[in-house]
């Protein structure tokens, strides 16, 4: 099955493109062995508070979000404040996936436009890919700083199609949340879900067409 008439392909970028366990792995070290458990926490209480904080209508950018979820993480794992600052400095340079790079610039030699539609802040996402050396791979890096609110929300996937003057369904959407992906796909999106980890999808009345392993699949579907 191949994927077609797309203008677009918007990607997330926390866990789709860059790798959002680098920052506690790469003090693993430091924290101890239950790195990894208390980077899930981080993550899971950090998209936990951009849900709570649309429905109550209380918006707080994602740097700042990022930072109390970590708070909640540190405290709940008895992690050492003192690696707080550290911590918040590696997330802002996450290692991006390595196949990545050369994702990108298979579509631009399909001429096909490229952007990331995430939660991050443009700030973020312009150190973030900076880092990467990607940031010239992309057209445009779209942050739900521009409406407010926090995917999956119908307004966030609305900036890709008001960019590019596109439909939906002429829009590719990467992302390896499960939840992000059925935002993206009742919006209207053809969605794609990066499948890294061999999770299951979750119940929500929506099934992606497409499902691949990694970034360096999409490829194979045009």
């Amino acid at each position: 099955m191949k994927i077609k008439n797309i203008k677009v392909c918007a990607f997330d970028a926390y866990g789709t493109c860059f790798d959002i366990n680098s920052a506690a792995q790469n003090l693993a070290k430091e924290i101890g062995k239950d790195w990894l458990s208390f980077s899930t926490t981080w993550r899971t209480v950090q998209l936990e508070y951009t849900w709570l904080r649309s429905l109550m209508k209380k918006h707080e950018d994602f740097w700042r979000v990022t930072e109390d979820s970590l708070d909640f993480a540190m405290e709940s794992h008895k992690i050492d404040k003192k690696f707080r600052s550290k911590l918040l400095e590696l997330y802002k340079k996450l290692n991006s996936y390595p196949e990545l790079v050369t994702c990108l610039k298979n579509l631009k030699e399909k001429n096909v436009k490229t952007c990331i539609l995430s939660n991050g802040s443009p700030s973020l996402l312009n150190e973030l890919t900076a880092h990467a050396k990607v940031q010239d791979l992309f057209d445009d890096l779209i942050s739900i700083e521009e409406v407010g609110i926090y995917k999956p929300h119908p307004k966030v996937y609305e900036l890709v199609t008001k960019k590019f003057d596109c439909k939906p369904e002429e829009v590719c959407f990467l992302s390896s949340n499960t939840w992000d992906i059925v935002g993206g796909g009742i919006f209207g999106y053809q969605s794609i879900w990066v499948d890294r980890f061999g999770k299951t999808f979750d119940k929500l009345g929506y099934q992606p067409k497409f499902k691949i392993k990694d970034l360096s699949e999409l490829i194979k579907l045009f």
